[in-house]
């Protein structure tokens, strides 16, 4: 299944403006200032911005999903069927405030391969870098899930710890209402593909029409920790971890539950995001990590 090349590192150009951070803010819903009007005294980019640079990249303009997608450029391993492709687990972390502008690399690796019998899941690192200086700005791991590719007797991937939680009861629960728009409007910060916007697709693979990209779900989950434990402030944001467990449609709300958690890394939150109307969890074992100073 891999080959010597299977962990070679790939570079891809990256680029954004100001307009790029405003558009993505409000794809996941944001209306603090802070985020998406470029005067404001504490313009920042939302911390998990850069999750949309790979699908992105130094493109203005729209671009075909399947040409940035290449996940059939892996040594050794058989054609896979994109539409047999899902998100399965995330993992962003912030190193330095990320820039509000700028020109940067992506470096990538596949970092493993696992196989759970009814699929394969392809583990692949991404560090983003400034193309001048070098500085690291933010490191990222994303599992893709390959439905109905496993069975090659393939390594286990180990289950990740779980955080204790501090009360039993959620301590918070954040309620938002997603936009009917809201699969145009995050579409347009990079990622393409047609599932999220061309209802025929999303009926042909067994769902209702067009799906909320599981990063937008995300970003709304990241919002809700960040409202609620770190006064909105950016600057607090560490990590997040989340596991994608089922679509979220436009129109529905989401609920996402918080509770104060014990870990290694520093003051931690663990969550679940949830669909209110089906009563399903659409992310699962959520934890945001925050810088020491956000409040707890």
């Amino acid at each position: 299944m891999q080959s010597d090349d299977t962990n070679k590192i790939e570079t891809k150009n990256i680029s954004y403006n100001k307009r790029d951070l405003i558009l993505y803010a409000l794809g996941i819903g944001r209306t603090d200032k802070r985020y998406i009007y470029e005067l404001d005294p504490s313009f920042c980019a939302f911390p998990t911005y850069p999750l949309v640079l790979n699908l992105k990249g130094d493109y203005q303009d729209v671009n075909l999903y399947a040409d940035q997608v290449n996940i059939n450029k892996i040594p050794g391993m058989k054609q896979i069927d994109l539409r047999k492709v899902v998100h399965g687990e995330q993992y962003y972390e912030v190193i330095q405030a990320i820039p509000t502008s700028g020109n940067f690399i992506l470096e990538e690796n596949v970092s493993d391969i696992w196989d759970t019998g009814r699929g394969m899941i392809i583990d692949k690192d991404a560090v983003m870098k400034d193309s001048n200086t070098g500085i690291t700005y933010a490191k990222l791991t994303t599992s893709a899930f390959v439905i109905g590719a496993g069975g090659f007797n393939g390594k286990k991937k180990p289950q990740r710890p779980i955080p204790k939680l501090l009360n039993k009861e959620p301590d918070v629960v954040h309620e938002e209402i997603i936009p009917q728009n809201a699969n145009l409007l995050y579409r347009l910060s990079g990622d393409y593909n047609p599932l999220h916007v061309d209802d025929s697709i999303g009926k042909n693979l067994g769902m209702k029409g067009a799906i909320l990209h599981g990063l937008c779900t995300y970003g709304y989950s990241a919002a809700a920790v960040l409202i609620h434990f770190a006064n909105n402030d950016s600057s607090k944001f560490k990590s997040i971890y989340g596991k994608f467990a089922s679509p979220v449609y436009p129109g529905e709300t989401l609920q996402t539950l918080m509770w104060k958690a014990q870990t290694e890394e520093g003051h931690a939150i663990a969550f679940e995001t949830r669909v209110k109307e089906r009563n399903i969890a659409v992310i699962t074992n959520g934890l945001v990590i925050l810088h020491t100073t956000s409040k707890l």
